[in-house]
């Protein structure tokens, strides 16, 4: 009897330890904030901070070259897809240098350059100089990106080797502060807009200064367990690297409909509503979504779903929000109603970017060759780059084409859709990744 009682006991035991509600999200970011070394931490805030500086001036940059300088749309396409190259292009370089001199100096580096682009931008006046100022800006973030990417991705891989917990824990908290950032940033460029767009650029740059002040302060020379390479040919590796490279076309085609946040959806949200006024809360929106979302999806994801799967449903997910789009266009909805497809084109975009961006960052680790994660971490973007330079300029030609208004919007749903076919399959006995 005595043992009877007590296996119903465990047995009640176990299912209410089951059945527990799980921890908000909120409680669980404070408690896994707590758990990180100092240079985790620092490296996530940074990240907090450099995405502030950035969307203060980003989600307002196509208006202002069409509006202010009277660019065609072809050629602000071709810009906004320059400056994702000859940042997420030039990561390779960055990530080479990171493998070369170590993080402090590239990060370094890199703040200086963003702060004079950001000058730069708010002043310049014609195409050229607006070129200009957008290729230092995107190499600016070519420099400090990787490096801060790389060790961070290095530290979760630590992590998960001391038995801490899975590495995509530490690599989705690292979205949610990018997350954060990418919400608090629009919100002040909108005000600063209220001045002008000079002012939001200064503003930028000024978040760059105080980033570059407090690695200058906090940043350690040497990192403990990270070894500069000085041998040549990793590059060649690479490029006969199949799986990765397989890896790198997928994300590249997640980084191409990320970029019609900036491209196609300001154009559907000045159809619907009349102004561009409303792009800000739909920013807000996706940066909400990440900051109190990001961890129990990663969490989930993680119990149920490798790598490959989480990246493939994450890309489906994807395209269904420009299906969505592509769906509601032929009614010409405008007001209120007219902003809920693109409400939900933001949604499923951004779940499908939270199931995609820490398995996509996990995964690399594992496909590149010991002391050269730097490089790795650097093309994973760089090849993405070559493929939203070439998708942000036909999309663009696409858009001014004057084509059925559904036609442009189920063209992009093709892309992260194909996707899945060409990403690698796991090896055998590869973990989960959560």
């Amino acid at each position: 009897m005595t043992d009877l009682l007590s296996r119903v006991l465990s047995r009640r035991t176990a299912r209410t330890s089951d059945a527990a509600p799980p921890k908000g999200p909120r409680e669980s970011t404070w408690r896994l904030c707590k758990e990180l070394s100092p240079l985790l931490r620092l490296l996530i805030l940074t990240q907090l901070a450099f995405n502030i500086g950035f969307y203060a001036v980003l989600p307002f940059l196509a208006e202002h070259l069409g509006t202010a300088i009277g660019m065609a749309g072809w050629l602000v396409g071709f810009v906004l897809g320059l400056r994702t190259f000859s940042q997420q292009g030039l990561f390779v370089v960055g990530g080479w240098l990171v493998d070369r001199f170590g993080v402090r100096p590239v990060v370094l580096a890199g703040c200086v350059l963003r702060i004079a682009g950001f000058a730069w931008l708010g002043y310049a006046e014609a195409s050229w100089t607006v070129i200009g100022a957008v290729l230092v800006i995107g190499f600016a973030a070519a420099l400090f990106s990787p490096a801060v990417e790389s060790e961070v991705a290095r530290q979760a891989v630590t992590w998960e080797e001391d038995g801490r917990g899975p590495r995509t824990r530490v690599l989705a908290l690292f979205s949610v502060a990018g997350q954060a950032g990418a919400f608090v940033g629009p919100l002040l460029g909108a005000l600063l807009l209220a001045v002008d767009f000079r002012t939001a650029c200064l503003a930028g740059a000024a978040v760059f200064v105080l980033v570059l002040a407090g690695h200058l302060w906090l940043m350690p020379q040497h990192i403990p367990g990270r070894v500069r390479v000085r041998e040549r040919g990793g590059a060649r590796v690479l490029l006969r690297n199949r799986r990765f490279l397989a890896l790198c076309c997928a994300y590249g085609t997640y980084l191409l409909a990320y970029n019609q946040l900036y491209l196609a959806l300001p154009d559907e949200v000045q159809r619907a509503a009349g102004s561009q006024a409303p792009l800000s809360w739909l920013f807000a929106l996706s940066s909400v979504l990440v900051v109190f979302t990001q961890l129990p999806v990663t969490r989930w994801a993680g119990d149920r779903l490798d790598l490959r799967r989480s990246m493939s449903a994450g890309l489906l997910l994807i395209a269904s929000g420009f299906v969505v789009v592509a769906a509601a266009r032929p009614a010409g909805w405008t007001g209120t109603s007219g902003l809920l497809p693109a409400a939900g084109f933001v949604i499923l975009l951004t779940v499908g970017q939270m199931l995609v961006v820490p398995a996509a960052r996990a995964w690399v680790p594992d496909l590149a060759e010991e002391g050269r994660l730097g490089l790795y971490m650097g093309a994973l973007s760089s090849v993405s780059g070559l493929i939203v330079l070439a998708g942000s300029a036909a999309t663009g030609f696409l858009l001014d084409l004057g084509l059925p208004a559904a036609v442009p919007w189920l063209v992009l749903a093709a892309v992260p859709a194909l996707a899945v076919v060409v990403l690698p399959r796991r090896e055998k006995g590869a973990g989960a990744a959560a």
